[in-house]
């Protein structure tokens, strides 16, 4: 599976027009992928809980996606150094 990880916070839409639009392109491309813009779709929780629910969701993957930005994401850097310490295959769109 594949995780998918980007800028959220502060983006117009949070983002997700870019997430859906990833998710449907690496499902496209054959592969099982996980998108935070599904995992928790509604609005109006704090920071920490949507990333709890986000990393919970990317500890079940092999692999991470990660969208333009994401490195002036916190949240996105925090799952791309969760990544890369456990040897997840690391993708940069």
């Amino acid at each position: 599976m594949i995780y998918i990880a980007g800028p959220m916070t502060g983006t117009p839409e949070f983002n997700f027009p870019a997430f859906h639009a990833a998710a449907k392109t690496l499902r496209h491309e054959g592969f099982d992928a996980v998108s935070p813009a599904e995992i928790c779709p509604e609005l109006g929780r704090t920071w920490d809980y949507y990333m709890r629910k986000d990393l919970a969701e990317m500890l079940k993957c092999d692999t991470i996606y990660l969208l333009k930005g994401w490195e002036k994401s916190k949240g996105a850097s925090l799952e791309h150094c969760v990544a890369e310490a456990l040897g997840m295959t690391v993708i940069f769109e």
